[in-house]
């Protein structure tokens, strides 16, 4: 579902006319050549595309609209190999909608001792044309990234694909569909949000459903897609006794195939690639959509639980970043403490919808009882989320601004089994340590639901709240409760100042 390959990052290198064809020709030829090596580099997500080096300011201001107006464009590489007198591009750089990343780097890795001359030293001057460049982005108060050092060294390829994977994300994000299947839980705070500003600020739309336009598209699946979905369930999963053919179950489960099938329909036919539900919206449906869930984010879909719509976007553009790595992302919630002295933890999980991206082994497909919603007992895979570094993150409406909160954690196997708690779930260790890690998280107001990612970084949704114009908040190693208090307060002061008074 999410392809990021067929996406493009453009490689911008700026001169002026002053240096002549010649240097024009080897400023061309080199970064053809740079561009050529980063889109063949396995840290580069997405294809690098060489464009023709700008000269002038109507040059940037015309390929600037070029990459308004190309779906693929992701956003621009940007680089200086010669002094570019940089008032040439404030049009261009005024116009541009797209990220974009400014790589300070040069041709050459070291200084040639035995044989520089002015000759080179006119030729390469990105020393100096990459600060000229420089001041213009700060002067016109541009958020950007600035990757420095050359451009074959891997902890280059590796900043330029984190930004890659962030633009891509933030490309998804404009004009992202996000369906809410009956509303949200009621009486909830944090699930709640400005869907006109997030509109406005991030880029994607949401909209509700009453959840009998599902049950239209739930009802219309045939039987023969039904049989297909329990086949491969069967070949995919571990299935439980009763839910095998001929067991007491397997109509229940049939339920649930059909559940999934009409919302994968539903999905698909308006172009949706997040949503959400509520356990208090069900009617008409025969159980929680779970397996379902489950299911549907598996393959790229954003999700959030209980009409969190926000969360439902946040999962879909850490999907994005994700693709092609492995380790898995989900939906997720913090559910309860093992407040263990020596290594206090977390368990997380949540009724049903958490993917099985996350796994460690082969899920379980099983059906138990559900003590809210209702309904019938719903199908659910069970499994035990792999161990490991990774993220939680949350996206909050502060009233004035939208603020991201990210937690590392590291993800551990649990010291005793878990034989009666029928869920997928996740056992981890928040950094710096619970005790911090969950008084800065309520300090900074972060929600129940998150997204969570074993290939997301921190670096990741840092550049994408910095193309959102969004609040960033780390909580890490080097976290303290003192100093993360000072940041919310400068943060305030900033956002109101940034925002206007």
């Amino acid at each position: 579902m999410i392809d990021l390959k067929k996406l493009e990052a453009w490689f911008v290198t700026g001169s002026q006319t002053l240096y002549g064809k010649e240097v024009l020709d080897t400023v061309a030829e080199h970064s053809r050549e740079i561009a050529k090596a980063l889109s063949s580099s396995a840290s580069i997500p997405v294809s690098v595309v060489f464009k023709p080096v700008v000269t002038g300011p109507e040059g940037i201001l015309q390929l600037c609209r070029e990459a308004n107006s190309s779906a693929n464009c992701i956003g621009l590489i940007t680089w200086m190999h010669t002094f570019s007198p940089a008032k040439m591009w404030i049009a261009g750089l005024s116009a541009l909608q797209k990220p974009f990343v400014h790589l300070h780097t040069q041709y050459n890795r070291d200084v040639p001792w035995s044989s520089i001359d002015m000759n080179f030293m006119n030729t390469n001057q990105s020393a100096h044309g990459d600060r000229e460049y420089g001041f213009i982005g700060t002067r016109m108060r541009i958020n950007r990234k600035v990757v420095v050092g050359h451009w074959k060294d891997e902890e280059v390829l590796r900043d330029l694909g984190i930004w890659m994977r962030a633009a891509a994300a933030w490309n998804d994000a404009q004009g992202m569909k996000v369906a809410r299947f009956g509303d949200n839980m009621r009486e909830v705070a944090v699930t709640e949000g400005d869907k006109v500003e997030a509109q406005m600020r991030l880029g994607y739309a949401v909209n509700g459903f009453p959840v009998g336009d599902l049950v239209e598209t739930v009802d219309a699946v045939s039987e023969a897609e039904i049989d297909r979905l329990v086949s491969e369930y069967d070949q995919a999963y571990t299935v439980d006794k009763d839910l095998r053919q001929g067991g007491s179950k397997r109509a229940a489960l049939r339920d649930a195939a059909r559940i999934e099938a009409g919302m994968r329909a539903f999905l698909r036919e308006g172009g949706f690639s997040a949503f959400s539900t509520s356990f208090q919206a069900l009617h008409g449906l025969a159980q929680l959509p779970g397996l379902a869930v489950q299911r549907l984010m598996a393959e790229g879909y954003g999700f959030g639980a209980e009409g969190d719509w926000k969360t439902a976007a946040l999962v879909r553009s850490m999907k994005v970043m994700a693709s092609g790595l492995p380790g898995g992302t989900s939906f997720m919630e913090d559910y309860t403490y093992h407040f263990d002295p020596s290594r206090s933890q977390v368990l997380g999980a949540h009724m049903l919808e958490v993917c099985e991206s996350i796994a460690d082994g082969k899920p379980s497909l099983e059906m138990h009882q559900l003590s809210i919603g209702g309904k019938a007992d719903p199908a659910r895979l069970v499994f035990t989320a792999r161990s490991g570094p990774a993220v939680n993150a949350t996206l909050v409406d502060m009233g004035d601004r939208f603020r991201m909160i990210v937690n590392e954690v590291d993800v551990v196997p649990a010291s005793q089994p878990l034989p009666r708690l029928p869920v997928a779930r996740a056992l981890w260790v928040p950094r710096p340590n619970l005790k911090t890690a969950a008084a800065a998280w309520i300090l900074a107001g972060g929600a129940h639901h998150t997204g969570f990612s074993y290939p997301v970084t921190a670096a990741h949704l840092e550049d994408f709240a910095d193309m959102a114009g969004t609040e960033f908040l780390l909580i890490g190693k080097d976290t303290t409760i003192p100093d993360f208090k000072k940041e919310l307060r400068w943060n305030a002061a900033y956002w109101r100042l940034a925002g206007g008074i």
